[in-house]
């Protein structure tokens, strides 16, 4: 699921750069090395170019900027790569609509959930049948305006960098790992076409089941790699708790998933998104600091039946007091978002404004 730029979003910037000895990139505004994937990526994108083409060798200056933690389990890299091969494929001139499944195959080389972060709405990654890896690509299986109302609570537990990248733990897991050999091959395929079905059909109770189930089972194999690798924390397991509770025995009305981090995203329909918000900010309300201070804590989008300064000013005034198992604090950011569209290249007042110099 692409969720909506207009609440968590990476804003990328690509320059032609010929004064330049070679290629750099900027991230959150401070000098990166350039790694082997994103090396990739970048003779990738130069590949896409005829000979004649004026900036085929010339060097790039890459910006990038988050308005969410980076590589804190929240998908940065997947969003960080999908923006930067769109900002090149806008720098380079290239035709976005008949190009993104090629920029999806390149994409993927840096990171490969950026195959999905590519388009919008509901993406799924094919992973193909050539040895190259040539025709793994990604899959738009629903627009963003198929299934509108599907909302998420994106909780944030931590904003440090993770202790294992999902590169290193990934590897470390093919390695060691038992359970997910079997789960790639006897497992999957029959989710996959089980939750394909359940999109197409917006079978909320599936889709939600479904979405845990295979939460669950990733950690699980994140346990069975040797040595063991700990995403989760207790606040994470609080989260986990917290939606069974909401749940109940009755179909599931709300689903976690977890990334290869601590920070939880909740699913839910739009109609319910009151209900998770109080239900988050009163097991995990702020600090009192962060209330006084007025901090960023709570980011509330325009759609639901609460707004941000409501849910603050209820708990502030003990209308949304905390409850018996409250862990004040726990929480670092709340962000409330929904389902959006896929990458895109900025133009007139919005570049102008958004852009990263």
């Amino acid at each position: 699921m692409t969720l909506d730029q207009n609440d968590l979003q990476t804003v990328t910037t690509a320059y032609a750069a010929p004064e330049a000895n070679a290629d750099r990139i900027v991230l959150n505004g401070e000098e990166t090395p350039i790694n082997a994937r994103t090396a990739i990526v970048l003779r990738e994108m130069r590949a896409l170019l005829p000979d004649s083409h004026a900036l085929k060798s010339t060097p790039i200056l890459i910006k990038s900027r988050n308005s969410f933690p980076t590589a804190a389990g929240l998908a940065s890299s997947a969003a960080g790569y999908a923006a930067m091969v769109t900002a090149l494929a806008g720098l380079y001139k290239l035709d976005f609509e008949a190009t993104k499944i090629a920029l999806s195959r390149i994409a993927r080389q840096g990171s490969g959930s950026a195959t999905r972060s590519l388009l919008g709405g509901v993406v799924a990654w094919q992973m193909g049948a050539r040895e190259d890896g040539s025709d793994s690509q990604a899959e738009q299986i629903a627009l963003e305006s198929h299934w509108p109302t599907l909302e998420a609570i994106v909780c944030i537990a931590s904003d440090r960098k993770k202790h294992v990248s999902s590169t290193s733990g990934m590897g470390t897991s093919l390695a060691t790992s038992a359970l997910l050999a079997y789960r790639a091959s006897a497992l999957v395929p029959t989710k996959f076409a089980r939750m394909r079905q359940a999109i197409a059909s917006k079978n909320h109770a599936l889709v939600f089941e479904l979405t845990m189930r295979d939460s669950n089972q990733f950690h699980a194999t994140c346990l069975d790699t040797y040595p063991p690798i700990f995403y989760m924390t207790d606040t994470s397991r609080s989260v986990v708790r917290l939606v069974d509770e909401l749940n109940g025995n009755a179909p599931p009305r709300f689903a976690y998933t977890f990334d290869a981090g601590p920070n939880a995203v909740i699913f839910c329909d739009a109609k319910d998104t009151g209900e998770l918000l109080e239900a988050v900010l009163r097991r995990f309300p702020p600090s009192k600091a962060e209330l006084r201070a007025d901090a960023d804590f709570l980011h509330v989008r325009g759609r639901t039946t609460r707004t941000r300064a409501q849910v603050l000013d209820g708990i502030a005034h003990g209308a949304g007091k905390a409850d018996a198992a409250a862990e004040e604090g726990a929480l670092m950011y709340v962000f409330h978002t929904g389902i959006g569209r896929g990458a895109r290249v900025l133009e007139g007042d919005e570049a102008a404004a958004r852009r990263l110099v």
